[in-house]
């Protein structure tokens, strides 16, 4: 499997290695399970998602994309939120720069895929890095369209293929992954 995967660095990395080859705006559209992490803020959270919903292209003929993160924290039914909007970063196909919605729209931040694909069992799967702000740590996360998850050698094959890149921070964050419960 390892083999099929196509990870590419970050933007603040691509001068050191190859870019990921960006998916369309159809394959990032929908729901999205975030089932591994290396971002510290998800340590006491299950039940992740993230849903892009693409809006209709703005008066310089941008399409931005609404983005939509459910949560809870482990042992509460409360459904948490955060609602933000993404615009594609100019000249970097694949990256996107956030900013939130409502008492949020102080919070920006930006992230780009590293990777993505289908399993055997036909799952999708992105992989995504997060660069540092004022509030959180740089970070990767692993999303799934299916609540339970990747194989767990995928999700390995994931790993070395960042670990394989030979970034230092890629490589750090790789080595902190973690497992989010989905229930």
């Amino acid at each position: 499997m390892a083999s099929h995967l196509n990870i590419g660095l970050p933007q603040i990395h691509a001068h050191k290695g190859s870019k990921c080859v960006p998916p369309s705006n159809d394959f990032i559209i929908g729901t999205w399970h975030v089932t591994h992490s290396s971002l510290p803020l998800w340590k006491d959270k299950r039940n992740v998602n993230i849903t892009y919903e693409l809006l209709a292209p703005d008066s310089s003929g941008i399409a931005k994309i609404d983005d939509l993160v459910r949560y809870q924290a482990v042992g509460s039914d409360k459904i948490k939120s955060v609602h933000g909007v993404d615009t594609p970063s100019p000249d970097n196909q694949g990256a996107w720069d956030w900013r939130g919605k409502g008492w949020l729209m102080i919070a920006s931040s930006h992230w780009e895929c590293l990777g993505f694909g289908q399993a055997d069992d036909n799952n999708q799967w992105i992989v995504t890095y997060f660069a540092k702000t004022l509030f959180t740590p740089a970070g990767i996360d692993i999303y799934s369209r299916r609540k339970e998850g990747l194989p767990p050698t995928l999700v390995e094959d994931i790993l070395q293929a960042l670990k394989g890149l030979h970034v230092d921070e890629i490589t750090t964050l790789a080595n902190n992954i973690f497992q989010i419960p989905q229930n």
